[in-house]
């Protein structure tokens, strides 16, 4: 790599590292430290390819997606971590509920397969079509919307505490749809 490839590649990492660990982090299921290992290694696979890279945030996120789905393939899955739950907190006017919400819903994702977990990031973190998400796992998108389906459906029983977290209407149900024949004169 010459010179300037090294200084571009040097700012591009200063610049956008925080925001692909946050994503590394969230497909690792909240586990810092192997979501550091995924950002690196996607890191030192983009630097060999670096002179060759028109948009370099998409090409390091792509391989983060696909490095993930290559660990959740492999022969034999790696050990669950155990750790304790996330204390209790007193409300508190400095924002401490957001918080609160980022550790529950870590723990939360912690608790689905790497698929599922997958699957929610791309979707709503990342914020990516069904296709999109499709094509970057190798499914279809039939695939993808039951994988969300029912891993949101397994968040929610894994943690039912998010609803108490999120808006006041959240848990409110609509009324039922009246659909009864009505009868039209003219």
């Amino acid at each position: 790599m010459d010179a300037e490839a090294q200084e571009s590649f040097r700012d591009f990492v200063a610049n956008r590292s925080s925001a692909l660990l946050k994503t590394a982090v969230l497909l690792s299921g909240g586990d810092r430290h192997a979501g550091e290992d995924l950002l690196q290694n996607a890191l030192i696979k983009a630097a060999g390819r670096w002179h060759r890279i028109d948009e370099p945030e998409a090409y390091v996120r792509q391989i983060l997606y696909r490095q993930q789905v290559s660990r959740w393939r492999l022969k034999w899955p790696r050990r669950e971590l155990s750790v304790a739950e996330p204390p209790e907190t007193g409300t508190d006017p400095d924002g401490s509920a957001a918080a609160e919400l980022r550790l529950v819903m870590r723990g939360a994702l912690a608790r689905l397969t790497a698929r599922q977990r997958t699957v929610l990031v791309l979707r709503y973190y990342e914020d990516l079509p069904e296709a999109e998400v499709a094509r970057i796992l190798g499914c279809s998108v039939g695939t993808v919307r039951s994988t969300t389906h029912r891993s949101l459906a397994r968040l929610r029983a894994l943690a039912p505490e998010l609803a108490a977290l999120g808006p006041a209407d959240a848990g409110q149900q609509r009324p039922p749809r009246d659909y009864s024949t009505v009868e039209v004169r003219s």
